[in-house]
């Protein structure tokens, strides 16, 4: 069975989802309620209906009915479980050298994930085959049906235009402005496709762990300096045009010289303190025929034996960072600050110097309560967010009405 590209789907079209259901399989999947009586408990639904629901949900192959594995007497209970039919997501965090591709199933837990080593200025078609190729190795590997991808979601170091699914004038990404590379991977797919920018995705993976407060901020530090904001209602703050949080084009508050950027001005945070900056500070070329990462691996270990050049330039990135931080603390109040990417990794120099900067700057009304850390997930941050934001649609009244008509008919 082939289920209908959702891009075709008038949404007017779709089933409506019948009342308490969405509930229902909230409780199931959170693991809340695993039985009819608890369902009915939970819900305040008489128990026919929960009955009628439940099996809508068995017959459409998105929940199972078990027996307990537990020790009772008398007839086993039987216990709800969400399917391993009920689908996969299909994430990629796309990043200039190399990206990120994972699967997962609808309960969030990520089952296969891999590298693609592969330039972003190789160019969208080129990356995406890439791309492609490897989540469907995964899903045959995981023996996951690909007509059964529920949602793909892709992060790219860019600002995003989310309704058109594509990257808006990115610096050092040939080709990919305005490529459509939503629709391109719901022709692959045959499923919704959410872009976003990498470091949304990164603040919405954050702030999916526990004990971590809103509002937040995501500073990831890679090729370029961006920034992921978390509103305190839990939502993704992307500006009018998508281009919210893309603070490494900032001058830098000491004025950066003369330092080119590549969006054409001189003196940008991002040219003087994200990662590529640093490597190319130190002679540090990014990567090799060998080692995709070598600026990467070669900057750890020049950090740990306490190189002085290479402490030395960690330094003043991160009081070039903390500057920007500081305001950013000024601007958005948060409670959370994360510190990510590969420069982040580095944690003590980093983090320290970056917290300095802000506790100096800013004023104590707005760090009485802040906390500034570094990244819980590391670099699977922008999975994990995009397993999030995917999950999030897939289980809207839209998205199960979208299973329940993919699934019609299903044994």
């Amino acid at each position: 069975m082939h289920k209908a590209d959702d891009s075709l789907v008038d949404p007017s079209l779709l089933p409506a989802v019948p009342v308490g259901l969405p509930k229902v399989l909230d409780l199931v999947v959170s693991g809340e309620a695993t039985s009819r009586a608890e369902l009915a408990r939970r819900t305040g639904l008489a128990r026919s209906t929960v009955g009628q629901q439940v099996e809508h949900l068995v017959g459409h192959g998105i929940l199972r009915e078990i027996e307990s594995s537990e020790s009772v007497r008398g007839r086993p209970p039987r216990v709800l479980t969400l399917s391993p039919r009920a689908g996969t997501i299909a994430v990629a965090d796309i990043d200039t050298l190399a990206s990120q591709v994972a699967i997962a199933d609808l309960g969030g837990r990520v089952l296969a994930q891999e590298t693609v080593v592969i330039p972003i200025e190789a160019g969208p078609q080129a990356v995406l085959e890439a791309v492609t190729e490897e989540l469907l190795n995964l899903l045959e590997r995981c023996g996951r049906d690909p007509d059964r991808v529920r949602e793909v979601v892709v992060g790219l170091p860019a600002p995003v235009d989310p309704q058109r699914g594509c990257a808006v004038r990115p610096t050092g990404m040939p080709g990919w402005d305005g490529f459509p590379v939503a629709e391109w991977l719901r022709s692959r797919f045959h499923a919704p496709a959410v872009v976003d920018n990498d470091a949304n995705l990164m603040a919405v993976g954050e702030a999916a762990q526990d004990q971590v407060d809103t509002p937040l901020l995501c500073i990831k530090i890679g090729a370029g300096i961006g920034v992921g904001i978390i509103t305190a209602d839990g939502e993704v703050h992307r500006g009018a045009d998508g281009a919210a949080g893309d603070v490494g084009h900032i001058r830098a508050v000491g004025g950066g010289g003369d330092v080119l950027c590549t969006c054409g001005n001189i003196g940008c945070v991002g040219a003087l303190a994200s990662h590529r900056a640093v490597l190319s500070s130190l002679g540090i070329p990014e990567s090799t025929e060998e080692d995709p990462l070598f600026g990467a691996h070669t900057l750890a270990e020049r950090v740990a034996n306490n190189d002085p050049p290479a402490v030395r330039a960690l330094r003043q990135a991160a009081t070039e960072i903390g500057e920007v931080v500081a305001m950013l603390v000024y601007m958005f109040n948060p409670r959370t600050l994360i510190l990510g990417g590969p420069l982040s990794e580095l944690r003590d120099d980093m983090l320290s110097g970056v917290r300095a900067v802000v506790y100096q700057r800013a004023l104590p009304l707005a760090t009485r309560k802040l906390t500034i850390t570094t990244t819980q997930l590391g670099e699977n941050s922008s999975i994990h967010g995009g397993v999030a934001l995917a999950l999030r649609d897939v289980f809207s009244e839209r998205g199960i009405a979208r299973m329940l008509v993919d699934d019609a008919g299903a044994p």
